[in-house]
């Protein structure tokens, strides 16, 4: 619990958030400061007004899991949030939790660790035939473009049936719905109009010819089930094919570019590829997402977090890059420990919002390392890290490029 002095400090302290424009890897150190002083500290937000930020590991962990939180209710643009929208006002995580919970349960199944498991095979196979292509080509090339973005937009696509030559009309609704100040919201509304005719034409042509996708069995739910209606099958679809590449992707670049900006840690994985799926529990501990923090909750009474009381009304938001940098929970947690033993991140969220698609993320970043590491031994960055470009004016991190040789 937080000791009196400090919860005091954090009532009587507003911070202007975010703290910096960080656009890459770092975090700000205001982050380990308020962990030590304020874990529960008052910020006004970009957009909305005043915040409650959490930033350690067992106060972001309970929050996530207190239905008193709720994205549902903060599913309005007059809540305080880092983003000029708010992002689940017609998604998924901003409804009822009773349909959010029905619509999880029809779409878990596909995300099993066992049902991923099962398409393991195939994830490795695009993998290799992308590294195939890209050592055909010749270096330097981009990772970005010829692994990180393509190997999740593959798969995802092929799971529901979507061809992998439409991907400009998610690419760019995923592009638009991530923009802080890259777009403008008319530009934001074009583009999610675009995306939803383009839903509305994809779901009747499979309608009318359904396959052994995941498209075909959200239709079947919708038509022979009546387990959801046509708007909620329209989300779930658009839903999954953005959120099915996005944040792997960039995940992925971020997870190459530690490796390889110290390449000791690459060659550890070329000697001892075992090492891979802890390596990747690493990195997504220590690879920050979101350039700020995600979409925000409302508590729906009192809720104590931290020794703050947070009154019934007010957001919250959470700070999961500082919560897996806590060092009451990690050792050494600003440095990259590719065998860490206990890592318990929480790099995918935690309570009824935890990543339905957390095993096929893991599955793809696994496979994606162990054919770099097994394939190209000698993969190096063709450009110091400090000279890469990073996206400005969105929500999430990631790199314009990541320029490689071998």
């Amino acid at each position: 619990m937080t000791c009196p002095h400090a919860a005091a400090a954090a009532v009587g302290t507003v911070r202007a958030y975010p703290f910096g424009d960080h656009v890459d890897l770092r975090l700000d150190p205001d982050y380990a400061e308020l962990r030590a002083t304020s874990p529960v500290a008052r910020v006004r937000m970009p957009y909305g007004g005043d915040a409650w930020l959490l930033t350690r590991h067992a106060d972001v962990k309970k929050a996530s899991a207190d239905p008193r939180l709720s994205m549902h209710a903060a599913a309005d643009h007059d809540v305080p949030r880092a983003a000029p929208r708010a992002l689940d006002s017609v998604g998924l995580m901003g409804m009822p939790p009773e349909s959010h919970a029905r619509l999880r349960r029809l779409v878990s199944r596909a995300f099993t660790a066992r049902r991923v498991a099962a398409l393991r095979p195939r994830i490795t196979e695009i993998t290799h035939d992308l590294v195939d292509a890209m050592v055909a080509d010749g270096g330097p090339a981009d990772l970005v473009s010829r692994l990180a973005l393509p190997l999740p937009t593959a798969v995802i696509c092929e799971m529901l049936g979507i061809p992998r030559t439409d991907q400009h009309v998610f690419r760019a609704f995923t592009e638009a719905l991530m923009s802080a100040s890259r777009f403008t919201e008319e530009q934001v509304a074009q583009a999610a109009e675009e995306y939803a005719d383009y839903l509305r034409g994809y779901v009747a042509q499979r309608r009318a010819h359904p396959e052994d996708d995941l498209i075909s069995a959200l239709i079947e739910a919708r038509d022979e089930g009546g387990r959801l209606s046509e708007d909620e099958l329209l989300m779930l679809t658009g839903g999954m094919l953005v959120g099915g590449h996005e944040t792997t992707a960039n995940q992925l670049a971020g997870q190459a570019l530690v490796l390889l900006d110290d390449r000791a840690r690459y060659e550890r994985l070329v000697a001892d590829p075992g090492l891979i799926p802890a390596t990747v529990e690493e990195l997504l501990r220590y690879v920050p997402l979101w350039a700020s923090v995600g979409p925000s909750r409302v508590a729906t009474e009192d809720v104590e977090i931290g020794g703050v009381t947070i009154r019934a009304g007010e957001a919250v938001v959470y700070s999961l890059a500082s919560a897996n940098r806590d060092e009451t929970v990690f050792d050494a947690p600003d440095d990259v420990v590719l065998d860490r033993a206990a890592n318990p991140h929480i790099a995918f969220g935690q309570g009824p919002h935890f990543c339905l698609g957390a095993p096929l993320a893991r599955a793809e970043l696994q496979c994606a390392l162990e054919a770099l590491t097994g394939r190209l031994p000698g993969l190096r960055l063709a450009r110091p890290a400090a000279e890469l470009d990073w996206h400005r004016g969105m929500l999430v991190r990631g790199l314009v490029e990541l320029p490689v040789t071998w």
